[in-house]
């Protein structure tokens, strides 16, 4: 395998990105009054993306998020998995990446997270699913307001009948999803904020979809009368019982924030390093 350096990687997405700028721009427009997003198609070198797939980390070797709100593998622990995995994914927080971002998106004081809080690596195998929810509205220290989700999939020739799709809720979680596929080399940039409901939906075969992620992280809010708020799920309109369970979940969780600022236990989802 070739190795690459952070520069290469983040030279091709910013190129790839510039390239396509206007087009973006008009696709994040369009989509702002609801969920602000846009994709891209083909963002790395065949190559490239195709080497972050093979080195991508097996199940047993990544946290396991399984509940009624998600069913999932995670990992933020870069240096237990190979490096090239760790040069792709700071790439994305490359300060020219950050910036033409930054400009598409029509956001200020943007700045990428090295500490990986809540971003890093996911795998979605058979049965794993993540239901309608909202992120968290803050970075781990409730400095900064999280605004933007940027993922990148790697696994190649992932179907549409495979499941495992991104899905924007752009009317709430009552009402139908747009579905974002999965698909191999494409970079999802979406806007995360109070109206932003999204989820994946269940993978229907043996077979892992993989995805490198980012948060970018601003001063500001993106809505002006914007407040803290937990990471808050809900149950699919068929989901009806499991709705309320998860509203009164959410309730009990922001209930608990009034007392511990930053939790009871500190999130185990960041990149345990010395910078």
């Amino acid at each position: 395998m070739r190795t690459y350096t952070q520069k290469e990687v983040s030279d091709a997405i910013h190129d790839k990105i510039e390239k396509e700028k206007d087009i973006l721009i008009e696709s994040y427009n369009l989509s702002k009054c609801k969920i602000g997003y846009f994709f891209i198609d083909d963002l790395l070198p065949v190559e490239l993306a195709t080497n972050c797939y093979k080195v991508f980390p097996d199940k047993v070797e990544m946290r396991r998020l399984k509940s009624i709100r998600e069913y999932k593998y995670v990992s933020a622990q870069m240096d237990k998995h190979n490096e090239f995995l760790e040069t792709v994914l700071y790439a994305f927080q490359d300060a020219k990446v950050v910036n033409l971002i930054s400009n598409i998106c029509g956001i200020n004081s943007l700045h990428s997270d090295k500490s990986l809080y809540a971003g890093g690596l996911s795998l979605m195998a058979k049965s794993n699913f993540l239901n309608p929810h909202l992120d968290n509205s803050h970075d781990a220290g409730r400095q900064r307001w999280r605004v933007l989700n940027l993922l990148y999939y790697v696994t190649p020739n992932w179907e549409v009948q495979n499941g495992g799709h991104l899905e924007l809720w752009l009317d709430g979680p009552k009402n139908k999803p747009i579905q974002i596929e999965s698909r191999f080399n494409r970079l999802v940039v979406m806007a995360t904020h109070d109206e932003s409901w999204h989820s994946v939906n269940k993978i229907v075969l043996e077979k892992n979809r993989c995805c490198i992620s980012n948060y970018y992280f601003s001063d500001t809010a993106l809505k002006e009368k914007a407040e803290f708020h937990v990471t808050k799920y809900r149950g699919r309109p068929e989901e009806p019982f499991k709705n309320i369970i998860l509203g009164l979940d959410a309730h009990l969780r922001m209930f608990i924030r009034k007392f511990f600022r930053n939790g009871i236990r500190k999130n185990p989802h960041i990149y345990r390093k010395n910078y």
